[in-house]
């Protein structure tokens, strides 16, 4: 059973597999339709409870992951999870964190890592990944 996204929703970003990952800026309220099946949460301290499945990491605004390596096994479930489901990346303003985050999904996805970047600021949001360091943490993503 196939219960992903609508691609015409707000924040839906499709990866050139065709699955569908819903970036969000989580200062703004919950979009209306349907709520995420699974969502990664990366913000400097622990989110508020959410009634869907979730992951928190930490990762404080405009820098990067705390700890790199959960930060990836996290964004490889959320992708492999995102194939049959509604996955959600968000942080405060869904830009800086959400874009790299989702940059490196679409590294996952088979973009070459020095296109990842414009491809998400391109079907995502011009504003995506906003700083040289985590622009760099998407070009090196394993």
């Amino acid at each position: 059973m196939n219960d992903t996204w609508n691609p015409e929703s707000q924040g839906v970003l499709r990866l050139p597999s065709g699955r569908l990952v819903r970036g969000r800026a989580l200062r703004r309220p919950l979009p209306p339709g349907l709520q995420p099946t699974f969502a990664l949460y990366l913000l400097g301290r622990e989110p508020a409870p959410v009634t869907w499945e979730s992951r928190w990491i930490p990762w404080s605004d405009f820098w990067l992951p705390k700890n790199k390596v959960a930060a990836a096994d996290a964004l490889r479930e959320a992708w492999t999870r995102a194939e049959v489901e509604r996955v959600e990346i968000a942080c405060g303003g869904g830009i800086g964190r959400t874009g790299t985050a989702l940059a490196c999904l679409a590294v996952i996805d088979g973009v070459p890592h020095h296109k990842a970047v414009d491809y998400v600021r391109e079907h995502y949001t011009p504003r995506a990944v906003e700083t040289p360091w985590q622009r760099r943490f998407v070009s090196r993503f394993k």
